[in-house]
């Protein structure tokens, strides 16, 4: 079994194993069963598929599956949206024409933030504000963002000065992520469940599988995380932080997709008026005016 077949195969039975019968609506009648989920045929059943073609499905064969059978298979699962897209990606990879060979696995050319990017960050004043990529290299900032950011940016995790910082290899490898994120055991499931979504996008990235191959080498946390299979589109939420100058920041985001620059993701971080966090992200603010210079564009 190759490594994409591997994907699909436990990516699969990590969703199955999280719905129980009752879940599915699906009769219990006890006894003991030797799966913590479904069964395979109880899936089949749900997604109207026979036993074996699901069983050819979870053992990794995704080629020729129709979209209405994946449409079916992930109604049985009830995966949600970030679970649906992982599983079409799979498919598309398992489905594409001239892939390149497993030893040619391309390596990204470095991405190039286009000017008018950089000045919608810069006119962002308020907000702290940055552009990643999907393998989260932070490739820009505002001058509020690289001071939010200041301790990744500060890492000996960064492999350079003229490297941009990554925020997977920081939370995992630098000791100082366990203060910088309050909420650290939480908040660990993020990078991952990014990195995996970014994997079944872009299966061929091979900057991507490197850093994926180090993390999982290097951190016990991550591989054991890594897993677990889970993927998310990480969109809007609430992020915490204890920053060395100004303490505990509470902040809403919102992650947007830059449509023209495929890969990029722009998240802005803003306070709740009136509340502590948005005294101290202008405090923060007027620090980095003085003490902080902005990232700007990756070179």
């Amino acid at each position: 079994m190759n490594a994409k077949s591997t994907e699909v195969r436990d990516f699969l039975l990590t969703r199955r194993a999280k719905i129980t019968p009752e879940q599915a609506g699906l009769q219990h009648y006890g006894g003991n069963r030797r799966v913590p989920g479904l069964r395979r045929e109880e899936v089949a059943m749900l997604a109207g598929v026979s036993a074996d073609y699901y069983t050819r499905v979870e053992k990794g064969n995704l080629a020729g599956v129709s979209d209405s059978v994946l449409d079916a298979i992930a109604g049985a699962l009830q995966l949600d949206e970030a679970e649906r897209v992982y599983l079409f990606d799979l498919a598309r990879a398992a489905n594409a024409t001239g892939r390149p060979r497993t030893a040619g696995q391309r390596r990204r050319s470095p991405y190039r933030i286009r000017p008018v990017v950089q000045q919608i960050l810069d006119s962002m004043t308020t907000t702290a504000a940055f552009v990643r990529n999907g393998r989260l290299d932070i490739l820009a900032t505002n001058l509020l963002g690289r001071a939010l950011y200041s301790p990744v940016f500060d890492s000996p995790t960064r492999t350079s000065e003229a490297a941009p910082p990554n925020l997977a290899r920081f939370h995992f490898l630098d000791p100082a992520a366990r203060d910088y994120f309050p909420n650290y055991e939480v908040s660990s499931a993020t990078p991952v469940a990014i990195l995996r979504t970014e994997a079944g996008r872009d299966p061929h990235n091979r900057d991507l599988s490197d850093l994926i191959g180090e993390l999982s080498t290097r951190s016990e946390d991550f591989r054991t995380r890594w897993a677990a299979h889970d993927v998310r589109l990480h969109r809007t939420g609430t992020k915490s932080f204890r920053h060395p100058v100004v303490g505990e920041l509470t902040l809403d985001f919102e992650a947007m997709e830059l449509s023209a620059d495929t890969g990029l993701t722009l998240t802005a971080y803003a306070a709740r008026p009136d509340s502590d966090s948005a005294e101290r992200l202008q405090l923060l603010a007027s620090w980095a005016a003085s003490a902080v210079q902005p990232a700007g564009p990756a070179r």
